[in-house]
């Protein structure tokens, strides 16, 4: 039976809060870099696709080269997973910010349809291809960093705030994105200005990269390099040799906290925009507000964790998820509440992102950590990421409620999941700390 040590909470200090900040800010700045494509979804189907193809078929393909980037993840995170693990997170934590800069940086100055016909979308989809691998490598890492250097007892605290730093990129690009609908034209945007939120991606690159010149080394990997354990064999293979039975929980959970970024930032800022005829800047400043709530609601869950214990806090989470997202759709569709104030009941209903890290650096040891992570949450969030935005899209002429019945069947397979590997077979992540784990 798995020796259970209970460790006494101790607050955070300065360091770890400049550790956490650190971490936080050059995640945002990352996942910047990889949203903003969506917020230009429908300028760039003008601009990269033949203007005699219907406009949904172009906004399609436009998703589909967004999704593309998820389909790319699991390539790059398990090359770089690997080698945060057999040489330490902060070079592979670094090196994931700058691969996704540059990329971004050569979108802002590449030629349009226009100009180079069809290699256009070529260029556009290999450039999203290197975001993907890229950001499949940051948020494992990022996790593992951060949970790493939290004190015990504060996990669930700490990977909830860093959670809000990455979801803060999403803020980012939304105000960004709100800002430049209302300082330039619509046809000054489809001119010129698409290309300013890139640049800035590419800017912002380069900060990220400065940040996280200030980081440490876990002490985590520092102890097992010491005594040598970092150096073992194929850190993959020793997940999928020892560790199959944390591979499916993990997934599945993957599965949950994709479909309520999909929902919440992905898909309902078009939907506003195509289906309920919205503005641009109306739908991103309201999409801004979502995200504020989610950044609130992703660390009230992770204090939460602490309190309650990971898998309690997917169950409350799972049942919050349709809810939220079912007042969002009701006040677009019969107009009973203030869209604004719906949008933040969403982001705080969709803590379940604030949640999931929680669980899944639990259902690792430290020794092949990030590779259990990478594996299977770049894997899942590959193959629902990018196929659950072009199936909402798809279905939404269908009925404006398809994103509310999917969030009540993912919110159905978070409880299914909690019940079974958290209740019914004992998964302990729940902030105990495993003596075969290392910490």
């Amino acid at each position: 039976m798995t020796a259970i040590l209970r460790p006494r909470p101790q607050p955070l200090s300065r360091a770890d809060y400049k550790t956490l900040g650190l971490a936080a800010l050059g995640g945002a700045l990352e996942i910047y870099d990889f949203i903003i494509f969506v917020f230009f979804a429908l300028t760039l189907s003008q601009l990269f696709f033949p203007p005699q193809m219907p406009e949904w078929l172009r906004l399609l393909q436009s998703f589909g080269i967004f999704v593309t980037g998820y389909l790319a993840r699991p390539l790059g995170g398990i090359l770089m997973a690997h080698f945060a693990d057999r040489l330490g997170r902060k070079r592979v934590f670094s090196l994931s910010i700058l691969l996704m800069a540059l990329p971004c940086l050569l979108i802002g100055v590449m030629p349009t349809y226009a100009q180079i016909g069809y290699w256009a979308p070529l260029i556009l989809l290999a450039l999203r291809i290197l975001q993907g691998a890229a950001v499949g490598g940051e948020v494992p890492s990022a996790w593992v960093f951060v949970a790493e250097h939290a004190p015990k007892g504060h996990r669930g605290y700490a990977l909830g705030v860093l959670q809000a730093g990455l979801t803060f990129g999403y803020l980012l690009g939304a105000l960004i994105a709100t800002w430049l609908s209302r300082v330039f034209s619509p046809a000054e945007m489809l001119d010129y200005a698409w290309r300013i939120p890139f640049l800035l991606g590419g800017v912002f690159g380069v900060v990220g990269v400065w940040l996280r010149r200030w980081l440490s080394e876990t002490p985590v990997f520092m102890a097992m390099h010491a005594q040598r354990e970092a150096l073992g064999e194929f850190p993959l293979r020793a997940v999928l040799r020892e560790h199959r039975q944390a591979l499916l929980p993990a997934a599945l959970l993957t599965c949950v906290l994709t479909s309520a970024v999909v929902v919440l930032v992905v898909i309902t800022p078009t939907v506003m925009q195509q289906r309920f005829g919205m503005t641009a800047s109306h739908t991103f400043g309201l999409s801004a507000l979502g995200i504020v709530f989610l950044n609130i609601g992703c660390v009230l869950a992770g204090m939460l964790v602490d309190r309650i214990g990971a898998w309690r806090g997917v169950i409350l989470y799972s049942l919050l998820l349709p809810m939220g997202v079912a007042v969002l759709y009701a006040s677009l569709i019969f107009d009973w509440i203030a869209p604004g104030l719906a949008y933040a009941i969403a982001g705080l209903a969709c803590g379940i992102v604030g949640v999931v890290p929680s669980v899944m650096v639990g259902l690792f040891p430290a020794q092949i950590r990030v590779s259990g992570i990478s594996f299977t949450y770049n894997i899942a969030y590959a193959l629902w990421g990018a196929t659950t935005p072009l199936m909402l899209i798809a279905l939404m002429p269908w009925s404006p409620w398809v994103c509310v019945g999917y969030c009540v069947v993912m919110g159905g397979v978070g409880l299914l999941t909690a019940a079974f590997f958290g209740l019914h077979r004992g998964l302990q992540v729940d902030g105990v700390i495993r003596a075969n784990t290392g910490r």
